[in-house]
């Protein structure tokens, strides 16, 4: 919330790490407008997007964390050096600013979350079920997963949708890949004119690469049969 606009929403591109229950933590200095924001108001919301191509921004998952924001007190050794490993391990170069006497580590508490999974997928997720949520064990593997599924079987992604979708997906003609895990994946579908998006549940959970990519082939597999 802006200083020097009374009430008005402030927008930064900021990086951030993650503590250990998922919260998110910021390296931020004194002299930037931000942070002077912050401790005039301490309320803030972190939007994170799916990477994405321009075409794709609207198909693609993205979420809102509210809550406030907290400054971590540097007295307290143990937060402090567990932000700063935890930080570092995502942006190694910050390694040559972290002890500048300006920057400090700050917390994002999170009291609500907005989920969109796509076009027509959205809601509410409590605070407490965001804290509670595992990482899903797909989540490093993603993009590449993404990246192969539609550089490289496109054709099969349209014959997966039309069999194991809903009654909406059993006419499309284009199939995108925008989204993957355990349990499935999100597809943004062209039918026509129109482009909708689409959950297509896995035959059963994969929790590696490998598992994926068996139960991908064999929804191929079971899609051209049929």
């Amino acid at each position: 919330v802006s200083v020097k606009q009374p009430g008005t929403p402030f927008g930064s591109v900021m990086p951030y790490g993650l503590d250990q229950s998922g919260q998110p933590l910021f390296l931020i200095s004194t002299m930037a407008m931000h942070t002077q924001n912050l401790a005039g108001d301490a309320r803030a919301s972190l939007l994170v997007t799916q990477a994405t191509s321009p075409e794709d921004a609207l198909g693609a998952g993205r979420v809102t964390l509210l809550g406030e924001a907290e400054k971590l007190d540097k007295k307290n050794e143990e937060a402090i050096a567990g932000a700063r490993a935890r930080y570092l391990a995502a942006y190694p170069n910050a390694e040559y600013w972290v002890d500048f006497d300006d920057f400090a580590f700050y917390r994002l508490v999170v009291n609500d979350v907005y989920f969109v999974g796509g076009f027509g997928v959205m809601g509410w997720v409590t605070a407490e079920d965001y804290l509670a949520a595992e990482v899903d064990p797909l989540a490093d593997h993603a993009t590449g997963i993404l990246d192969h599924m539609n550089a490289d079987h496109a054709d099969a992604l349209v014959q997966i949708a039309r069999v194991f979708g809903n009654d909406e997906t059993k006419v499309v003609e284009e199939a995108r890949m925008t989204a993957v895990d355990r349990l499935g994946f999100h597809v943004r579908l062209k039918s026509g004119d129109r482009f909708h998006g689409a959950r297509i549940a896995f035959l059963r959970e994969a929790r590696t690469p490998g598992d994926c990519r068996k139960v991908l082939v064999e929804m191929t597999q079971q899609a051209r049969q049929s």
